[in-house]
């Protein structure tokens, strides 16, 4: 990777097979192994007391593997994170998934 400014943030959106891909990668100071193996755990956090529940990551993890998608994380101390939202285009019965909006 080339540098990049600081505090940079890339969302990308790409079509594979029968699934929409959305990349959100920032440059920012990365997540050590321990805490992304934690990451979607529901009440995990690393912020201090009273700054937060730890349910974000959770709820979004629980909705959309609801939905037969996908969410993951990679993260590199130094370099950046990026996770990555894969959600089906259809239905597992074909139905497409706009039809319910």
């Amino acid at each position: 990777r080339q540098a990049r400014e600081p505090g940079l943030l890339q969302i990308r959106s790409r079509l594979d097979q029968d699934y929409l891909v959305l990349e959100f990668e920032d440059n920012g100071t990365g997540m050590p192994e321990a805490i992304q193996e934690r990451i979607f755990d529901p009440f995990f956090t690393t912020k201090t007391v009273g700054e937060g529940m730890g349910m974000g990551l959770s709820i979004s993890f629980g909705i959309i593997t609801k939905h037969n998608g996908s969410m993951t994380v990679k993260s590199s101390l130094g370099v950046g994170t990026c996770f990555t939202l894969r959600l089906p285009l259809a239905k597992p019965n074909n139905e497409p998934v706009a039809d319910e909006l």
